[in-house]
């Protein structure tokens, strides 16, 4: 059975690939065993050493890395160069922290030596999605690496140029083999590898509905997980905030990434008293966007990465405006051509019960709603199954602050977008996954924090109570 990298912006086959054979999935599997047990005994600053040869072959041929991305999945040729600097400043970041992160915890005793230290778990299988195909694997393996992890990539599989691109850079880094393992199989082979004794944990970046299966099975098998799954991320917008500028941002946070990300805001959340005006800047700045051929430095929005999602988007379209009192204030209607092409689409009035409040739009659709107050607002923003991020804009931070702790998500940002960042820990509640991502408390999800407790060598027989 083969798999194919399909050009999103022109629907052609550009490559194709073969799938792993079980025997080829077992040696990769013995071989990536393997090498996590010697890799786990190399000192910290040899791992760290290999995060640095990382990045500097990440910035080495990052034009070519672009290329593979904006090929595969339609992605902005300036989106995709940033995506691939961004592997590479959290490559350094780890490089530089990890260090201090994984150092022993002294416990004050006065006969004994107590201390926490922090060792890997093992192999780690990493389910990732096509839509960051080089970020997501990177922002997991940098910490994963560091800590003495190895990583086993199983790749969303219309990327799989991606997959094996970021096998071979780390090889490229000069990595021991089977330290960096990208495995092309179909995704009911899934399950077995997370039954696999080898396999000490895993870490999925997708859907709610694939998160479900994923921890089922997981669970079952008693290995740890970090999931990062949907959002239906609010952006709200408070009667004193600055219009123009939240109006502005918003367009960014909804369409970057032609709207397929899971922290994009989704539902724009505005007091009726500067909804009109919010609306109308909006509108203004999604009609400028520029949709088009992915591969030029000044379009802004490329198509989507595969068809049935264009479909599937636009029937969540459709279904919103059946209910008669929602309106389209722009888009709404698939471009004609090749290319899985979708405009940037606005409808307003949207309420609880349509479809483009209940459901997570991945891709280019903004809902606008309207709130009568800001407690209301706060209401609507949490009356989701999702939790991933969240934005609000108002000028009262004293208020902020307040419904900062309020709004139920993984990150709340203020007056700003949601992004994510090497030196934060991201991640969601609810339906949206648990787990944390990046910072110290990524680099933590994998290890084992370990407590040790060495008595007096002169006093073998009782040592010292500290508790029970």
């Amino acid at each position: 059975m083969a798999i194919h990298s399909v050009n999103p912006a022109t629907e052609e086959v550009v490559a194709s690939f073969e799938l792993h054979t079980p025997d080829e999935v077992e040696r990769k599997l013995a071989a990536a065993a393997a090498a996590q047990r010697a890799w786990r005994r190399e000192p910290i600053e040899v791992r760290t050493g290999l995060l640095t040869r990382i990045a500097e072959v990440l910035r080495e041929d990052s034009e070519e890395y672009a290329q593979i991305i904006t090929r595969e999945m339609g992605k902005p040729i300036a989106e995709s160069r940033a995506e691939i600097e961004k592997c590479a400043v959290t490559l350094d970041y780890y490089a530089a922290q990890a260090p201090k992160f994984l150092a022993n915890e002294r416990i004050a005793s006065t006969a004994s030596e107590s201390a926490v230290v922090f060792d890997p778990l093992g192999v780690v299988l990493a389910i990732m999605p096509w839509n960051y195909p080089f970020w997501q694997f990177f922002r997991f393996a940098a910490p994963a690496l560091a800590a003495g992890n190895t990583p086993l990539l199983k790749h969303a599989n219309n990327v799989p140029q991606s997959a094996l691109a970021v096998e071979d850079i780390v090889r490229r880094a000069g990595a021991p083999d089977g330290l960096c393992t990208s495995l092309l199989i179909d995704a009911r082979d899934v399950a077995a590898l997370i039954e696999d004794d080898r396999v000490a944990a895993v870490t999925l970046t997708g859907s709610t509905a694939v998160g479900r299966i994923v921890a089922s099975q997981a669970g079952t098998a008693l290995k740890k997980q970090v999931l990062e799954l949907g959002g239906s991320d609010p952006y709200i917008v408070l009667a004193d905030a600055d219009v123009a500028e939240a109006a502005r941002i918003a367009v960014k946070a909804r369409f970057t990434n032609v709207g397929q990300s899971c922290v994009n805001a989704k539902r724009f959340i505005v007091e009726e008293a500067v909804a009109d005006e919010f609306v109308a800047r909006f509108v203004e700045h999604a009609a400028a966007l520029k949709v088009g051929d992915p591969t030029e430095d000044d379009t802004d929005l490329g198509p989507m990465a595969r068809g049935n999602l264009r479909d599937e988007l636009h029937q969540q379209v459709l279904r919103t405006l059946e209910n008669g009192h929602t309106v389209l204030k722009l888009g709404g209607e698939p471009l004609d051509g090749p290319g899985f092409y979708y405009p940037p689409t606005v409808i307003d009035h949207v309420q609880p019960g349509d479809t483009a409040f209940e459901e997570e739009t991945f891709g280019p659709v903004a809902a606008i709603i309207r709130a009568r107050d800001v407690d209301h607002a706060l209401d609507l923003a949490n009356d989701t199954e999702y939790g991933l991020g969240a934005a609000l804009w108002t000028r009262d931070l004293d208020l902020a602050r307040r419904l900062v702790r309020e709004i139920d998500a993984g990150a709340v940002f203020v007056n700003g977008m949601v992004a994510s960042d090497a030196r934060l820990p991201f991640g969601g509640i609810k339906a949206s996954g648990y787990g944390r991502e990046l910072g110290d408390h990524g680099l933590r999800e994998f290890v084992n924090i370990k407590t040790m407790w060495i008595g007096p060598a002169a006093a073998p027989t009782s040592g010292e109570k500290i508790g029970e």
